[in-house]
């Protein structure tokens, strides 16, 4: 994986070689490459890096989705204030680099993947790198129209050619372009050409794999269409299940971490900071969810840290993950001894710990240090479970699709189980677990609307489990599921609401002004923290 950097900075070298008629030779740098000599197909493991780096971390999973969605909580006080980003609303001093971040590295990952595709383009033998490398660019344009609307895409990633001042595009015409591609792009794959070595998915340049994982990202972005394009919505998702989507949990797209050679777990390494590690808690929403069912993902995933403020700060302890014992923190809640400190809260269980080294949130279950810590742990970028919620909710619609929303449930809550075993192998749950507690929960089939909230809850508490927190807030935009009570903190950013879209970062106004502006009149309210995205009508 150390290769990644290496690459990326030689391709950025041959693309900016120029030379003086007559003086090729003395112009030649010796230690570039020029893009002749140079494999693109190193590229395609760079756009997923980045694509790891914009979903997870600091990138604004952490620091705005978790709490939006209310997975996570936080008191928000002493070294890490960023969180009242996400608990509470409240802007932090970093709050406008932190809304730039997913911009800027998707749309990195968006342009490796696309000279990628320009630099083998002529070469037939490379179809099958090319279309994985097209899927990963839809996917980095598609989560980056989801977080804030209209963007750059018929003009965007030209800069070579350029064009510095793209045209924003409706998120409309931004979906059905990016669908049409990655159809095209799934199309692409050919048995008849070579395979390739160079991806750190678990896939391992698996063909069969790719193609199901295009597929799968093809339904999700249908559903996402479900409220404002009905028939657009079916169209493409039956046309997905149709294709062959995800149908084990071995076809999860897992992107593995290598932090010896600086590709460490993004997640791992913001929560390890002691601050963050200390502060950072589950839900009171999220764990009385695993509660009510008495979901074996509860020890799993949770656990009470050691008693008192240093013990509970330090990463090399692990805490109590005893069902019983285990819960979670109320959002919208701080320690600064005032009407919001977390000892006012309804059920305030106590702090742990005495004097200086008193824990007043000592109680509350944070996510296990197993999951937390391991800096080469995997991310879980998109799975077999999510597919078949999904595939549930389609058959729940009636649309065409094999199987019965009971079926594709029940296998969406039993892969659910059986994924977090990715994350870290103490928190395997086997397949006879899942099974049992999948059959002895199954889907509300007595309306349409109680299989939707059930369909969607679990998605949201299986996104969240691993910590896939701006998908779980993309759906539950989408969906309107779990019904979730807005925060209410001084001094928000959004009067009162839950976030329901990432605002375009500020210097877009400066560097492509006339286009942003006419861009962001496609927002529903306007260029703010409440304002839509096409896709998020109103209920």
């Amino acid at each position: 994986m150390k290769k990644l950097l290496i690459y990326s900075g030689i391709l950025l070298a041959s693309l900016q070689v120029g030379c003086t008629k007559g003086f090729e030779e003395l112009n030649t740098d010796p230690l570039r490459i020029s893009p002749a000599n140079f494999d693109g197909a190193y590229l395609l493991p760079a756009a997923q890096r980045s694509y790891l780096g914009t979903m997870s971390g600091y990138s604004g999973n952490l620091l705005f989705q978790a709490g939006w969605v209310q997975l996570l909580a936080s008191t928000s006080t002493g070294g890490a204030t960023y969180y009242s980003n996400m608990d509470k609303y409240v802007p932090s001093s970093n709050i406008n680099s932190y809304t730039a971040n997913s911009w800027n590295t998707s749309f990195s990952g968006a342009t490796q993947a696309q000279q990628l595709i320009k630099l083998l383009s002529e070469d037939p033998t490379k179809v099958n790198v090319i279309s994985a490398a097209k899927i990963v660019q839809v996917m980095h344009l598609a989560f980056l129209t989801d977080l804030y609307g209209p963007i750059p895409y018929s003009e965007a990633l030209k800069g070579d050619e350029g064009l510095n001042s793209p045209k924003y595009d409706n998120q409309r015409d931004v979906y059905l372009g990016l669908l049409a591609e990655l159809e095209t792009a799934i199309n692409g794959f050919s048995t008849s050409q070579p395979g390739f070595t160079n991806d750190i998915s678990t896939y391992a340049g698996n063909i069969d794999k790719w193609k199901k994982m295009g597929y799968s990202l093809m339904l999700r972005m249908a559903m996402r269409m479900t409220k404002v394009d009905a028939a657009a919505a079916r169209q493409w998702a039956e046309k997905a299940a149709a294709g062959g989507p995800m149908s084990s949990v071995e076809d999860n797209y897992v992107i593995r971490c290598d932090f010896a050679n600086g590709y460490g777990n993004p997640n791992s390494s913001a929560i390890r900071v002691s601050d963050d590690f200390y502060q950072v808690r589950w839900s009171k929403n999220f764990i009385d969810f695993l509660k009510a069912t008495n979901d074996p993902r509860l020890t799993a995933v949770a656990e009470i840290p050691p008693a008192g403020i240093a013990a509970a700060s330090n990463v090399a302890i692990a805490g109590d993950n005893t069902a019983g014992i285990q819960l979670g923190l109320p959002n919208g809640y701080d320690m600064n001894e005032g009407d919001k400190d977390i000892t006012n809260a309804p059920g305030y269980p106590g702090g742990t710990g005495t004097g200086g080294d008193l824990s007043p949130i000592g109680k509350y279950s944070r996510p296990r240090s197993a999951l937390t810590t391991n800096l080469n742990a995997p991310i879980i970028a998109m799975t077999f479970a999510e597919t078949s919620f999904l595939l549930a909710e389609a058959a729940a619609r009636g649309w065409t699709i094999t199987g019965s929303a009971a079926q594709h449930y029940r296998n969406g809550l039993s892969a659910a189980l059986q994924t977090l075993g990715t994350m870290d192998p103490s928190a395997a749950i086997s397949a006879a677990t899942a099974d049992a507690f999948a059959a002895a929960n199954p889907l509300d089939v007595s309306s349409l609307n109680a299989s939707l909230k059930m369909i969607n809850e679990q998605y949201w508490a299986t996104t969240g489990s691993y910590f896939s927190f701006v998908e779980a807030w993309n759906n539950w935009r989408r969906s309107g599921f779990p019904n979730l009570t807005p925060v209410s903190f001084p001094g928000g950013f959004s009067s009162g609401q839950i976030p329901r879209r990432q605002i375009i970062p500020l210097n877009e106004a400066v560097l492509n002004g006339p286009s942003y502006q006419a861009g962001i009149g496609d927002i529903q309210g306007g260029d703010n923290w409440t304002g839509r995205v096409w896709w998020d009508a109103a209920n």
